[in-house]
């Protein structure tokens, strides 16, 4: 066959198929200011692998493109929602929390925050996907020739990121199978770690010995400090804990190093951090600290369940006990959190003489109206609320005050609770991450975004409160060092050392509540990608 007798109209009719699933989305995030020209430059070579795949069966063309292009159309269709609802790309965070979500989670978030133009330009993209495929015509081409080309498109298609040095980041598809195979990964590492015994602690010391205690940690839900009276809101969200205020010892500028309940816990409770994020599930989690330093250890959650095995679930799975309080799939059932409230009461009792107790909320989660009972639907007004907002937003911020405000109940509740015990310990109390409730200047953005952080996301409360007869065995004063610059990436430090637990890993310099402690950067953003200087931008 020729050159002249090649079908090259049809055959860049075919690649320009391809090419839209990728290309498209890639201009729209250029044109609005939040893509990269180097990744809309990616789209053509990376698309070439398609091409490719359709030349094995070039009188095929059409059907087999048609299939191809059915599961682009279905991978750019979730990146294209996220950017209409973030303005923004789809990230690998995103990727992780979608395999982590069951079916009804991920309907109710779109539900959550779907608009009725999105559906419209949607339709359009799809349209304008099928009007492309009508123009796809069967390939006249030798079975040597499309061999040939194929070998060659995919030489290219494959070898280019490699030359690059970059990642197929512009192709969603690509995206998603790559979270999906890093996901599985993890996932297999977590399923290894729980068949079997984690690696030892080396030289591990107890500066309490064989004193009977009870230590309890207590993880909030997407409640940021920005919306607590203990931290200086202007509405009265915290009364209880204020009340507390001369037993508390409340540190005044805690954030979270990311934005996702997963990825916070799995640096929060293990070794892992924004630099060193390999280290987890490699090495010994919190939970393994405990039991290998003699504790029972008890986990006690309101968030919702899944039967199976996740990234999520592997750390109640890793306690002695574990309840799991919510079987609701559904995120408007009503599941409050004095669910916890009982079965804390049990575990208190338990007769281990060294016991540790998570409870694990459900906080302020979205959707907020259903985190807390009638009675403390209490904030309604405009007052104290960004200034011009309208009355759909304005119900957001209202009823996530009121859930802040239900969650304050909570915490003080169980510190009452622990203190009726009279059990000897502390409990540790700090949110997973913040949210943006219309807080930062346009006052448009809600809920969590790594690619455009605020402090609102970040920023979170952390309180400490001890037992009348562990203050007085173990004396501190925090003084200033309450006002520390710190971030729950290094937790594991911090509850080691109130814990008075020493051993191979433990850095006090990474104590909050340590005098060696020393100021860190404070890291957020995907460890994978371009970390950010929280204190440089906040």
């Amino acid at each position: 066959m020729s050159r002249k007798d090649v079908p090259w109209g049809d055959i860049f009719r075919l690649y320009l198929f391809f090419w839209y699933f990728s290309g498209l989305p890639q201009i729209l995030y250029l044109c609005a200011g939040v893509g990269e020209a180097s990744l809309l430059l990616d789209t053509f070579p990376l698309s070439l692998v398609w091409l490719a795949v359709v030349l094995l069966l070039p009188r095929r063309a059409p059907l087999v493109s048609g299939v191809i292009g059915l599961a682009l159309w279905s991978a750019s269709l979730v990146g294209l929602s996220y950017f209409g609802i973030h303005g923004y790309a789809i990230t690998q965070s995103v990727v992780f929390a979608m395999f982590e979500s069951n079916p009804e989670e991920s309907k109710e978030f779109l539900s959550q925050y779907f608009d009725p133009w999105m559906i419209l330009g949607l339709a359009l993209y799809t349209l304008c996907a099928f009007l492309l495929w009508r123009r796809v015509r069967p390939l006249a081409l030798p079975c040597v020739s499309a061999l040939t080309a194929c070998v060659s498109l995919l030489a290219v298609s494959l070898a280019y990121p490699l030359l690059a040095r970059r990642g197929a980041d512009a192709v969603t598809s690509w995206q998603i199978l790559a979270g999906y195979t890093q996901y599985h990964r993890q996932l297999a590492q977590v399923r290894k770690l729980l068949a079997g015994e984690a690696p030892p602690l080396q030289d591990l010391t107890d500066a309490n010995g064989d004193t009977p205690r009870t230590l309890v940690l207590v993880v909030g839900e997407s409640t940021t400090s920005q919306h607590m009276s203990l931290y200086g809101y202007p509405r009265r969200t915290s009364p209880r804990l204020e009340a507390m205020r001369s037993s508390l010892t409340v540190f005044e500028d805690v954030i979270a190093p990311r934005p996702y309940t997963i990825e916070v816990l799995q640096q929060a409770l293990s070794f892992a951090h924004q630099e060193e994020p390999r280290r987890f599930p490699g090495e010994p989690t919190l939970l393994d600290l405990m039991r290998q330093a003699g504790y029972k250890t008890i986990w006690i959650t309101n968030q919702q369940t899944m039967d199976r095995v996740s990234l999520l679930t592997m750390f109640p799975r890793q306690a002695d006990e574990a309840h799991y309080l919510n079987q609701q799939f559904r995120q408007d059932a009503n599941q409050d959190d004095a669910a916890v409230l009982a079965p804390f009461a049990q575990a208190l009792l338990d007769p281990a003489p060294k016991k540790m107790i998570v409870v694990h909320l459900l906080g302020a989660h979205l959707k907020y109206q259903y985190r807390y009972p009638a009675a403390f639907d209490r904030f309604h007004g405009r007052e104290h609320t960004p200034p011009g907002l309208d009355d759909a937003r304005l119900t957001y911020v209202n009823a996530y005050d009121n859930a802040v405000l239900y969650n304050d109940e909570i915490i003080a509740r169980l510190i009452e609770s622990f203190e009726a015990s009279q059990a000897h310990g502390f409990l540790l109390y700090f949110s997973d991450h913040g949210e943006e409730v219309f807080d930062t200047p346009p006052h448009q953005t809600l809920g969590r975004n790594e690619d455009a952080p605020t402090p609102g996301m970040y920023r979170i409360p952390m309180i400490l409160w001890t037992s009348p007869s562990w203050q007085s065995a173990h004396r501190r004063d925090f003084g200033a060092g309450v006002k520390r610059r710190y971030s729950t990436t290094h937790l594991i430090h911090t509850w080691s050392d109130l814990a008075g637990l020493r051993y191979d890993r433990y850095r006090p310099e990474w104590s909050v509540a340590n005098p060696a402690f020393q100021p860190f950067t404070r890291w957020i953003g995907n460890p994978g990608g371009e970390l950010r200087d929280f204190d440089a931008t906040d």
